[in-house]
């Protein structure tokens, strides 16, 4: 078999891969494609590089977090240049919780002494990281106050999978302090699970296997992170609700009324703090108890053990719980026939320090797309739709500035929005697209038109050699796909609150590191390591500068229903074989419990723990979403035959236009999903329990996971509607354009 760079490289020039596709522009009239690709072509030769790096350097060169002085200096300076460039232009504020730390405390006190240091040291190679006076500390926001000390139990990634091996070793954490790896799982899910089994504190720590010497040479030397680099973060339980904890589910106004912080169900009910790996190894060295099971141990120089015991440690957090003011830059072109068809097109401008990777890549890009986009208006040519381009404050806390903004906007943008296009940071390498799936034909097409600077092919054939070296060849290469969308970026708002269709996109998988919300996410490191000719910057600013383009210049907008239809099957195919597997699975999971507890026992000779008797799996009626998707298919081979451009009169384009934007609507309720309301989309949802990572079908998939039989099939029926009624729109649309 050939070596994977080898088989990428025949991959990319192969012919079979090579060919262009030669289909009409989706969306266009023959007519206005041609006018459409060669404004692009205008478009990417204004582009310029320089200014993105010189744009990163201005706003990475001093830290600007929430709250800070150069987050709103950031602000400003954007605004300035959306103005100059004849945008309309403003900032709109509002004001939300945003604690900081004034107390942070972490010792061993059994059995030896040891105090950890909570600091990354400044480097001579990295010209911002001394800027001490106006860092943030190593933290994790919206962690509750707390003075704790305990025994010390080692929990892996700290996810369900893992408690549910350590009770069945017996080990339980109630009244423990849990330490748990970064990555397994968004890290707010880490406290969140360490509470309910009865944790009192929670450590995180990034181990080198995943995210230092193990991965490659160390900063600064190379770009993984060192041992003393720690990843900042929000733990807000954002799958119960993203935004300002006070206000859930209304804008953070200065009038509005807002929670008691006692009342606010999304921070967490235990203490938690990252740690580097440096201020982690003494206490894991020194616990003993059952060896870990192989897929737990890490990369530092010892045996991993579970604990608890004999270390203990001692845990104090203190916080200061202030209102802090945050900055949304809105700026707009208003189009010349549909003013009230909104394209949004979004990025953050707040950072945990610096912030030149996350999240200043991707806003320069954007600002440098908006400036192509003000060039070809220059020339007297106008959007049809209007564009609004968005800079967000407060993501990094817990997608706030955009969540406040879409709160306080809801009804307009529920009548106006026609899709909202997000990027974050930005790396090198292949092009990565998540998404509604009634747009992913419209992203494949985008991705063909784009050149990858590095290989001189299109970002899609790139994307296609990607996809086939890793998902096992040509065989199972099913086409370009786009993922469905949890959460951890700005698109969350829009999709799954108001049912807004949304992508998000970005490049990477070339410019690996360790600085990830660090002190040492830096202008100096991304110039080194990530993008350091920006070329991949200007990709981006061609890849979503296309997206927006396109939907704001459309005869006839671009959604397309047979891959949703298709992605709807393979959703339903899923949670049907979860049923099924787990029916298998508890037939005979006593044995398999039983070989699992052989592995986690310190000594195999000692009298294993009995497991809890396997639950009976019912059978479930999946008969009502079979007959829905049976008729979904029926409907989108029909809507395609008709979303044919050029057969369409202008006339008959303009009423499915206004159907085709609000279909996405559809499929959000305003009961939201099962305990948490604010999450309305039931096809796309944040994980309960994996916080970034999506659940599709999240209603029925989660209730399945959970073994909640009867509200599995409560959601299976409440899902079957919700397609009926989307059905019954694609007629609405079928009648429309007879």
């Amino acid at each position: 078999m050939k070596h994977a760079s080898a088989l990428l490289l025949s991959l990319l020039f192969s012919s079979p891969l090579a060919a262009q596709d030669t289909t009409a522009l989706m969306g266009f009239t023959k007519a206005h494609a041609a006018e459409e690709l060669q404004r692009e072509k205008q478009f990417d030769q204004t582009l310029k590089a320089e200014n993105l790096r010189q744009w990163m350097q201005r706003m990475a060169a001093e830290p600007h977090h929430v709250g800070s002085a150069y987050d709103k200096d950031n602000a400003e300076w954007m605004a300035k240049q959306f103005k100059s460039w004849g945008y309309d232009t403003k900032i709109e504020t509002y004001q939300v919780l945003f604690p900081s730390p004034k107390v942070r405390v972490l010792e061993m006190v059994e059995p030896t002494k040891f105090t950890a240091s909570l600091a990354e040291p400044a480097l001579a190679e990295d010209a911002t990281s001394g800027q001490t006076d106006a860092q943030l500390p190593t933290y994790n926001a919206y962690s509750t106050d707390g003075d704790v000390t305990a025994e010390l139990v080692f929990v892996n990634y700290g996810v369900p999978d893992d408690y549910e091996k350590l009770e069945e070793a017996g080990i339980d954490v109630k009244g423990k302090i849990v330490i748990a790896k970064y990555y397994g799982s968004w890290r707010g899910i880490k406290p969140k699970l360490a509470a309910e089994k009865g944790a009192i504190g929670c450590l995180i720590y990034s181990d080198p296997q995943d995210d230092g010497y193990f991965q490659g040479d160390v900063y600064p030397k190379g770009a993984f992170k060192s041992e003393y680099g720690v990843q900042r973060g929000s733990v807000m339980d954002m799958p119960l609700y993203p935004g300002d904890p006070l206000t859930p589910g209304y804008a953070a106004t200065k009038k509005a009324k807002r929670l008691d912080r006692s009342q606010a169900e999304t921070l967490t009910k235990i203490p938690v703090l990252p740690i580097s790996y440096h201020d982690a190894q003494p206490l894991l060295e020194a616990l003993q108890g059952p060896v870990a099971p192989e897929k737990w141990r890490g990369a530092l120089p010892f045996t991993y053990h579970i604990g608890p015991g004999p270390v203990k440690v001692h845990l104090k957090l203190e916080f200061n719980w202030d209102q802090k003011e945050i900055y949304n830059v809105i700026a707009t072109m208003k189009g010349s026939e549909f003013p009230d068809q909104w394209v949004l097109r979004g990025n953050h401008h707040d950072a945990w320090v610096n912030g030149a990777a996350d999240p200043v890549s991707g806003m320069v890009a954007l600002m440098e797309e908006a400036r192509a986009v003000s060039e070809l208006a220059k020339t007297g040519w106008k959007p049809k739709r209007t564009i609004v381009y968005c800079g967000w404050d407060a993501e990094e806390t817990g997608l706030i500035g955009s969540t406040e903004w879409v709160e306080d906007h809801a009804a307009e943008l529920q009548q106006k929005a026609v899709a909202y296009i997000n990027t974050d940071g930005n790396s090198r390498g292949f092009l990565f697209m998540g998404g509604s799936h009634t747009l992913e034909a419209f992203c494949a097409q985008i991705a063909g038109d784009v050149q990858d600077p590095q290989k001189k092919v299109s970002v899609l054939q790139r994307r296609k050699a990607f996809d086939i070296v890793n998902g096992g060849g040509r065989e199972k290469y099913k086409g370009f796909t786009i993922s469905a969308l949890g959460s951890g970026s700005d698109y969350t708002p829009f999709l799954q609150h108001l049912g807004i269709a949304s992508l998000n996109l970005g490049y990477g998988g070339e410019g690996s590191g360790g600085e990830y919300h660090s002190i040492y996410d830096s202008y100096d490191h991304y110039r080194r390591f990530k993008d350091p000719e920006f070329a991949y910057g200007i990709a981006l600013a061609e890849t979503a500068g296309r997206a927006t383009l396109r939907l704001a210049n459309a005869d006839l907008l671009p959604f397309e229903f047979d891959h949703f239809y298709k992605t709807m099957a393979e959703y339903l195919k899923e949670v049907m074989e979860t049923a099924d597997k787990m029916r298998k699975e508890a037939d005979g999971l006593q044995a398999n419990l039983k070989e699992h507890l052989y592995e986690l026992a310190a000594d195999p000779n000692e009298p294993l723990y009995q497991p809890k008797a396997p639950q009976p799996v019912p059978y479930l009626n999946f008969a009502p979403l079979q007959n829905a998707l049976t008729t979904l298919e029926t409907n989108a081979k029909q809507l395609e035959a008709l979303l044919k451009t050029d057969l369409l009169p202008a006339q008959k384009r303009t009423q499915l236009n206004a159907l085709l934007y609000h279909a996405e609507r559809q499929l959000v309720r305003e009961e939201g999903l099962p305990r948490r309301p604010w999450f309305r989309h039931q096809i796309y949802a944040p994980g309960f329990y994996t916080g970034y990572g999506v659940k599709t079908l999240p209603g029925v998939r989660e209730a399945i996971e959970q073994g909640d039989w009867q509200e599995a099939q409560e959601q299976i029926d409440f899902l079957a509607r919700v397609f009926t009624e989307y059905n019954a729109y694609l007629e609405k649309m079928l009648t429309a354009g007879k």
